[in-house]
């Protein structure tokens, strides 16, 4: 998709949560892909946590991000299948003003083009919340590349046309 080459480049400053029973600073792969590409991007990271798969424990997170002015938008990685342990969009749903559908048809459309029918597998799932962007991957480096490469990167770029997220961030708390 074009970028507007006279328009300016405004970074997004983006806090990352890895949601893992079993990762660690030490381990977790697909934090490091997305904090690399987003840097990478002229992004600002604005914290990075890893948590357990606990729904209260990923809301706590989620709302002082939300709270604080230094977070514009919010990338999970993890928890978004399908076994008991997967709680991350329950937890998004909790404290959602907004879902947005269409990242996760299209997220789920980008990655059959990777791992075929094994997509349906994923709930990657988006929403605004307090005017804050959430948005959930799987905890695969592989999803975490479809998601940012195939989505976030052009829909976080304020000089991506038509449009993008970024032009959207001063209304979001619109009534």
């Amino acid at each position: 998709m074009p970028i507007d080459p006279n328009s300016v480049f405004l970074p997004v400053r983006i806090a990352v949560l890895t949601v893992s029973d079993t990762r660690g600073l030490a381990d977790d792969r697909s934090g490091d892909t997305l904090i690399a590409r987003l840097s990478e991007a002229g992004h600002v990271l604005a914290d990075r946590r890893i948590v357990r798969d606990d729904v209260d424990t990923i809301v706590a997170v989620l709302n002082g991000w939300i709270d604080d002015p230094g977070v514009d938008c919010i990338i999970t990685t993890g928890g978004t299948g399908v076994t008991g342990r997967d709680v991350t969009p329950e937890a998004v749903e909790r404290i959602a003003d907004k879902m947005i559908p269409g990242f996760g048809e299209l997220f789920r459309w980008l990655s059959f083009q990777t791992i075929g029918t094994s997509t349906v597998q994923s709930r990657a799932c988006a929403c605004v919340a307090r005017g804050t962007y959430i948005f959930a991957l799987p905890g695969s480096t592989g999803a975490v590349k479809d998601g940012w490469d195939g989505i976030l990167r052009d829909q976080l770029d304020s000089r991506h046309r038509p449009c993008n997220f970024v032009e959207l961030m001063p209304r979001l708390m619109e009534r």
